[in-house]
């Protein structure tokens, strides 16, 4: 592999039974420390699933040891090039799920999960009649980009998807089912809820969308948008061939990839903005996140009391978009 960034960021998942995942996961944030890697991994009694970022040797070196692990030997790495790295802490945190869906009966994807497809095959059955491609992330991540044609669930969390597809039934029955995630991981557990639920034809895209991008022949077509990823990157693309901007800015419906965090820390919530528009409102989503005691954005721009209530005011009286 031609390198000709100093640093990667790995992106890898490996469903694996692991006995004390608490232990485990104390030594390998010491591990990782010592490496100097950033990024977030999570170690569950079925798995680990991470991303991480380090230098060209560090990241040699993190595979090259964890390839020794006969549970881990077989692990597939995601790798991408960058400039520096694309975390600012490294944390390992024990989990109960690798990938929270709290199902009344749990799914093993070493036992039940839907069929692999390579990108190749993704992009064929995509086209063919009777398919249905069903998102498996969560609402922000499908309005940055997503493949085309496909249904976008109403959810904010991965756990809400299986309500969404019990009340939504109607629109998967008789059909073959083709579903996708970031890099595998949500897919491998969910293509085994959707088998368990009933649904006989169920196809999931071997390795997520990351690696779909990255596949010499497709290369992302039919992808429209960015890929939402979890780390300062935020987005990374995907369609080699052509890019199709599909997010729209939240406050005045251009096209727009930039997310914002709503400035009201109870709310959070991740908003499409024009860096002229997140100024303009204030990085809010509403008039009461625009209001509210701890607005972060006013903090953060040593706002006076009397400037903020003018500037709210000045909005309050524009004509609603």
């Amino acid at each position: 592999m031609i390198t000709t960034k100093p640093y990667r960021v790995l992106l890898y998942y490996h469903y694996v039974s692991i006995d004390n995942p608490e232990e485990y996961a104390a030594k390998h944030l010491e591990f990782c420390k010592e490496l100097g890697l950033k990024g977030r991994i999570l170690v569950s009694h079925e798995g680990i699933n991470g991303t991480v970022s380090g230098t060209v040797e560090q990241t040699e070196k993190y595979m090259s040891e964890m390839k020794k692990d006969p549970r881990f030997a077989d692990m597939v790495y995601k790798i991408d090039e960058e400039e520096g790295h694309a975390f600012k802490k490294m944390k390992v945190r024990p989990k109960k799920e690798l990938v929270t869906l709290r199902l009344e009966e749990d799914v093993n994807p070493l036992e039940l999960t839907g069929k692999y497809l390579e990108p190749k095959e993704f992009f064929e059955q995509m086209q063919q009649e009777d398919t249905v491609i069903l998102d498996a992330r969560n609402d922000y991540e499908y309005d940055l980009g997503h493949f085309r044609g496909a249904i976008k669930p109403d959810i904010r969390n991965f756990r809400e998807l299986p309500d969404w597809v019990r009340q939504n039934k109607e629109k998967l029955e008789g059909k073959k089912i083709l579903t996708y995630c970031t890099g595998g991981v949500r897919c491998e557990k969910f293509s085994g809820w959707l088998l368990k639920e009933g649904f006989e034809d169920v196809g999931q895209l071997h390795g997520g969308i990351v690696t779909y991008g990255k596949d010499p022949e497709v290369q992302g077509e039919l992808w429209d948008g960015q890929c939402y990823v979890f780390d300062e990157r935020i987005s990374v693309p995907v369609n080699q061939k052509e890019h199709v901007i599909v997010g729209r800015d939240y406050f005045s419906g251009e096209p727009c990839e930039r997310y914002v965090n709503c400035a009201n820390p109870e709310c959070n919530q991740k908003i499409l903005a024009s860096e002229e528009n997140e100024h303009k409102y204030l990085r809010s989503c509403s008039h009461e996140c625009r209001v509210h005691p701890r607005n972060r954005y006013v903090a953060e721009h040593g706002i006076s009391e009397e400037e903020w209530q003018e500037r709210v005011k000045q909005l309050n009286e524009q004509p609603q978009q």
